[in-house]
Parts: C-alpha cells; sequence; structure tokens
C-alpha cells in the first residue's frame, strides 16, 4: 500500500533547492573563487583512480572546488584535461556530485563503477558501457515517474557503441541492475535479474541516467565488472594498479569521441 504521507511528485516541478545557490553558499563561507570544471568529468565510486593518480603525482587538488563532501582533482591524460570525483559511492550521492558538476560548467560525465558479475559473459574483470539500468533505488524515482529501466540517451550510445566494442580494451554492452542495499543481493534478485538479461549489479547507473535525462545532461555509466560479490576466494581483482590504466585509457577513448563529435558539429553549422 502506498505511503499516502509521502510528498508529491511533480516531475516538471522545479526544485527550490539547486545546485548554483548550494555552492554559491559554499564558495562565501570558504573565500573561493567561482571557477569552471575541466568539460569532462569522472566519477570514482571506488577512489582507486584518484588514489593511482596522486600517488603517481598525476593530479592537483582543484582549490576552488566548493563542494561541502568531496575533493576534485585535475589530471591530464591522453591530450586531454579531465576532472575527477573519488568515492562518490552510490545512487544518491553520485547525483548530487553530478549534479553540482554540472552546475559548475561540466559538459560530459562518465561514471566507471564497480560491479558485481550477474550474467557470465567472461572472467572478471571486464567492462560494460551500461545501456540500460534496472531501477532498484530511489533516487531515480524523484527525477522520472516510474518505469522499469533508466536509459542512457540514444544518441551518446550510438556514437560509443562500435568505438568502445573495437577498442583495445573490449567493452561489452548491456544493462545492470542498480539497487540501494549491496548486502540485500540475494539469489532471489539475481536469479531474477539474470533471467532479465541483465549482466552486472551496481550502486549508481539507473539514479544518473534519470538525472541525465530529466535534465538534459550527457552521463556515461561504465561498470567495471570485478567479482562475483566474493562467493569465491581471490575476488575484486581489477587487474593492474587496480585497473586504473584501463580506464584511463577508456576514459581518453570517449574523451576522443567527444571531441569528434564536437568538431563535426561545429562543420556542420
Amino acid at each position: 500500500m502506498p505511503n499516502r504521507l509521502m510528498p508529491p511528485k511533480r516531475y516538471s516541478e522545479p526544485s527550490v533547492f539547486t545546485p548554483e545557490n548550494l555552492l554559491r553558499e559554499a564558495r562565501r563561507q570558504k573565500s573561493l573563487p567561482h571557477q569552471s570544471v575541466p568539460e569532462i568529468c569522472l566519477l570514482d565510486p571506488d577512489g582507486d583512480i584518484v588514489r593511482f593518480l596522486v600517488s603517481t603525482n598525476q593530479a592537483r587538488k582543484d582549490p576552488s572546488w566548493a563542494c561541502y563532501h568531496t575533493d576534485l582533482y585535475i589530471f591530464e591524460y591522453g591530450g586531454f584535461q579531465f576532472g575527477v570525483v573519488g568515492c562518490a559511492v552510490g545512487a544518491s550521492f553520485s547525483v548530487l556530485i553530478a549534479e553540482e558538476l554540472f552546475a559548475s560548467s561540466c559538459q560530459l560525465l562518465v561514471s566507471m563503477t564497480s560491479a558485481g558479475q550477474i550474467t557470465a559473459i567472461r572472467n572478471p574483470p571486464y567492462f560494460i558501457l551500461i545501456d540500460k539500468a534496472l531501477r532498484d533505488e530511489g533516487t531515480s524515482q524523484h527525477y522520472l515517474p516510474p518505469s522499469d529501466y533508466s536509459n542512457i540517451d540514444k544518441d551518446l550510445l550510438i556514437r560509443l557503441a562500435n568505438s568502445l566494442v573495437t577498442s583495445s580494451i573490449p567493452v561489452t554492452i548491456g544493462a545492470t541492475w542498480t539497487t540501494d542495499a549491496p548486502f540485500r543481493e540475494t539469489e532471489s534478485a539475481i536469479n531474477h535479474s539474470r533471467n532479465l538479461g541483465i549482466l552486472a549489479v551496481e550502486m549508481e547507473a539507473s539514479a544518473l541516467y534519470a538525472f541525465a535525462q530529466a535534465k538534459h545532461k550527457p552521463v556515461i555509466c561504465l561498470a567495471h565488472v570485478t567479482n562475483q560479490m566474493a562467493s569465491i576466494e581471490g575476488d575484486f581483482e581489477k587487474g593492474i594498479a587496480n585497473g586504473s590504466q584501463d580506464v584511463l585509457q577508456l576514459l581518453t577513448a570517449i574523451a576522443n569521441i567527444w571531441n569528434d563529435n564536437l568538431n563535426f558539429n561545429s562543420k556542420s553549422v
């Protein structure tokens, strides 16, 4: 039975509380300048990429990032400048940071989350470009009306598909299950997801895609399938440098695809 005391969901109604105003007050309190973040930013829920970049002196903390909860690091790789936020785990936290990044002039957001294997397409680790995510979390319900899945933007998927699937680090395209409760991944839930053709389980994608659709922002969610939910010993291995080098190569491939499309569009005008 629905909880009749819950506030109404009026999806076209703007929020009174906005990321722009939050960041304005944070800058005032912290005496920070108003500066833009890099055009392409990365969410790194595990924090492994941030730790790798910092430990190898490839990233610097952005002193103007006004978020109350996170640090933003800036680095250059493959001829591009990127911003990265580590340890933004889960649907609500990742969307909070996404809102703040786009309010700070981010133009493309990439999320690289660890994921548990649902359908055994190969031995972990490997990568999935998430085309749709089962909405088993609460955050997406505040951005879009109820539905089974949140989806990547179709144009983004078309632009990414051929290049990433045939890249030096192959990427499989498929669906994931987004959950708010990783320690409630029961056998029944896993079997149900597998029967739906879902490849992996993670904690952010359906909310990020719902935000992206509602706010008309480009978001790309990838899953780094690293584990079988600790059902075997020796699980959660990501590879060399905890998979950071592979992730950075994929991020650069995405940046090149994004840049080529911007150049194509500018020439077509």
